[in-house]
């Protein structure tokens, strides 16, 4: 039987992997400048779960906000 978390790992990186994904599609469908939208998207390619974070928090400032 194997041991530890290795179904686990594999799912949080599917996970991971298809927020990325909504990201990217994300970043380049805003209305962004092409540098703004490159320079988050090389941020989420680099660095996949920090760079996905990141961009959910601080990239977004220009999405009307819920109030």
């Amino acid at each position: 039987m194997p041991h530890g978390f290795g179904d686990f790992n594999g799912l949080i990186g599917i996970v991971i992997l298809v927020l990325d994904i909504i990201a990217l599609i994300d970043i380049f469908r805003s209305g962004m400048s092409t540098t703004e939208k490159v320079l988050w998207a090389l941020a989420v390619l680099l660095f996949p779960l920090i760079g996905m974070i990141l961009y959910f928090i601080f990239g977004k400032k220009g999405m009307p906000s819920l109030k």
